[in-house]
């Protein structure tokens, strides 16, 4: 072994550095000065005063989307003529128990007569909504409708 094959055990601590030669001198990586560099600085966010100018949408939150209003169960005019005999009366119980409309939710829908179709027997609607076209085939077909 020879003096200059010499190795010592621990290598030499590396010096703290300060000022602009080292890393983490100066101003410590903050960057800058003043509220930046302060311990626990805290800006209040800029896009947090534009957020709170703006009014808030009052209204019907996730059902934005959905209609307020519930979809119509159709019932055509050519249905009626095969399945209501001369003289009865149509109305929501009765077109429930014909099975031509269904329970939503367990409750009876909101129901509209359509079609202009022409009708051979002459039914009485009752409480159901009614368009222009079969309103007038059912009172050609002799039947009334009252609303």
């Amino acid at each position: 072994m020879q003096l200059h094959n010499l190795k010592r055990n621990t290598t030499n601590k590396k010096a703290r550095q300060v000022g602009r030669g080292g890393s983490r001198g100066k101003t410590s990586g903050r960057g800058t000065k003043g509220q930046n560099a302060r311990a626990g600085h805290k800006k209040r966010p800029e896009m947090r005063d534009i957020i709170k100018r703006i009014p808030k949408l009052r209204g019907r939150g996730k059902n934005f989307l959905k209609s307020r209003f519930a979809d119509a169960s159709v019932v055509k005019v050519k249905d009626l003529a095969t399945i209501f005999a001369k003289g009865e009366i149509i109305n929501r119980e009765s077109l429930l128990a014909k099975r031509l409309i269904r329970l939503r939710n367990g409750k009876i829908p909101t129901i509209k007569i359509l079609g202009s179709d022409t009708i051979d027997v002459a039914v009485k609607v009752v409480g159901v909504p009614v368009s222009a076209g079969a309103k007038k085939a059912i009172e050609a077909a002799g039947g009334s409708v009252e609303a």
